[in-house]
């Protein structure tokens, strides 16, 4: 057995992306669609991709999931998109697949791995946001993954403002403002009824910069709670428009952060692409080891 050589697996809503990984190098990938029938069928199928790769010298296997993760039990606590609610995550993976198990939200996986091999190396105290479909993240702090719920997106950045996305009731969060769907739902206002992110983006379109705006006020305030020194970008719509949204979200962030932080940030665009959850749940592999 190699004593760096893991299994990560970036668990999606609609595909399981595994891959057998040795010192931050990926050896062997597979990509299975996601069961969503019932949770039986969504760990007998994180079970049947970890198996559809080559086991040999492999230590430990580390999750990514697109859930709270509550770690004084051991339980995910609920999903949007797949049947994940209330259970205990790390149990149901030990009774099929005889390896140590880890596991962690998928967003502050892909943190992880931006720090380790990416946009955050060499920093100590760093932070991701994705703007993807919603909005996700999390946060490098003295060095080590902050191992909480890290659900960033829902940062409250406007009281009472915009509704929230799926399941979530809450208002004014920085998924409703800055995600590629409320991206796109502006496109819509601003543009016509079949315009999306992509449009604002092709159009170099003002509302950008009010997607920048918002961006940086919720970067803001991770500042000042965590003391960034460096913020990464990451997500389909927030590497595509990084550009676009950077220039605003600076000017807001020297607004809203105390004393010389905003002015010492850097932000910049993350580097490891959809590979990013699964390169991290191979980190949190080697923490079960």
């Amino acid at each position: 057995m190699s004593p760096n050589r893991v299994i990560g697996v970036d668990l999606g809503g609609t595909k399981i992306l595994a891959g057998v990984i040795e010192d931050g190098r990926v050896l062997q990938t597979v990509e299975h669609p996601t069961p969503t029938t019932s949770q039986d069928a969504l760990f007998d199928g994180l079970a049947a991709a970890v198996r559809d790769l080559s086991l040999d010298g492999v230590g430990a296997v580390g999750f990514g999931i697109p859930s709270r993760f509550d770690y004084r039990t051991g339980h995910a606590l609920g999903a949007v998109n797949i049947p994940l609610r209330e259970v205990d995550f790390i149990a149901e993976m030990n009774r099929r697949l005889d390896l140590p198990i880890g596991v962690e939200n998928d967003a502050s996986c892909a943190a992880y791995a931006e720090h380790a091999h990416g946009a955050g190396r060499g920093t100590s105290y760093f932070g991701t946001l994705t703007l993807g479909t919603g909005v996700g993240g999390g946060i490098i702090f003295a060095g080590k993954l902050l191992h909480a719920w890290t659900e960033l997106g829902h940062m409250v950045i406007v009281a009472d403002g915009v509704p929230c996305q799926g399941a979530c009731a809450g208002r004014g969060h920085l998924e409703a403002y800055c995600s590629g769907t409320a991206a796109s739902r502006i496109a819509q206002e601003v543009i016509g009824a079949h315009a999306t992110a992509h449009d604002l983006i092709e159009q170099h379109h003002p509302a950008l910069e009010t997607i920048g705006h918002h961006l940086g006020v919720g970067i803001g305030s991770l500042v000042n709670i965590f003391g960034l020194e460096r913020m990464a970008i990451g997500g389909g719509f927030g590497v595509a428009a990084f550009e676009q949204l950077l220039p605003a979200a600076r000017r807001a962030v020297l607004r809203e952060v105390l004393g010389d932080g905003g002015r010492d940030l850097q932000i910049e665009r993350a580097l490891l692409g959809e590979g990013a959850g699964m390169i991290g749940a191979g980190l949190i592999a080697l923490e079960a080891l």
